[in-house]
């Protein structure tokens, strides 16, 4: 894993871009995308600068740091940040594919909706959907900032850099 920012670059291979906000990053989310890294030669976990539909908890620097942290063992993964329409950012890396993750059948409904936008838009990325985990079917970043918000424990539903932030902010 890569701690600088990277530049998108073209590299022989199939590079997958599995995009969020992250905010936060989840165990179902690194779930999701550590699945999903040896179907490709390079996965890019793209993380939207600003949701249009959200405020963000954390900031951008925080939402990479934490995913880079949660997936340093994986060399052929990059975390990057980004600010455009996903098939733009996923042209940019050269990726033939968009990774999304499916909990419960409520997600269906918006990704089959994002899904055929995304192919209208990019008519040459596929996007591959996978299944939740059953232990994290229902596990949802609002969910994670509901227990957070009352010192609930976080242990098991995100990565132990995410507990730490949310054990800091309620402390102060």
């Amino acid at each position: 894993m890569r701690d600088t920012e990277p530049e998108p670059t073209l590299i022989p291979g199939r590079t997958a871009l599995c995009p969020g906000s992250y905010d936060p990053v989840t165990s179902g989310h690194i779930d999701v995308i550590r699945r999903a890294a040896p179907l490709f030669d390079r996965l890019v976990v793209a993380v939207v600068r600003q949701p249009r539909h959200k405020q963000t908890t954390f900031s951008i620097e925080e939402r990479i740091a934490f995913l880079r942290e949660a997936l340093a063992d994986l060399d052929h993964v990059v975390v990057a940040g980004f600010s455009t329409l996903v098939v733009e950012y996923a042209h940019k890396w050269g990726a033939v594919a968009l990774v999304r993750g499916l909990r419960a059948v409520s997600d269906y409904e918006w990704e089959f909706q994002m899904g055929h936008l995304n192919k209208r838009l990019g008519p040459d990325i596929e996007t591959v959907y996978l299944m939740a985990s059953p232990q994290y079917s229902f596990l949802s970043s609002s969910g994670v900032k509901e227990i957070a918000a009352f010192g609930g424990a976080l242990d098991e539903l995100v990565p132990s850099a995410v507990a730490r932030a949310f054990a800091e902010r309620t402390a102060s």
